[in-house]
């Protein structure tokens, strides 16, 4: 399956990956390339756990248009 994230740095420095269409699924690495293998992990565990509790795997994401 693929998935889109998201990545930011945070105030301690700290890479920030999270996976938006997966409820509650996010990881850290003190690198992007840490955070990167750390959300791959959390993607499966997430979507592991989310079957064995009859849940659906994602939620559904849309992108929207706002003008600023």
């Amino acid at each position: 399956m693929r998935f889109i994230i998201t990545i930011e740095q945070d105030e301690d420095g700290m890479v920030i990956a999270e996976c938006p269409s997966v409820p509650g699924c996010i990881s850290q690495g003190r690198t992007e390339q840490e955070a990167l293998e750390n959300i791959k992990d959390a993607i499966k565990q997430c979507l592991e756990v989310r079957a064995e509790k009859g849940m659906p795997l994602t939620v559904a994401t849309r992108e929207i248009e706002v003008l600023v």
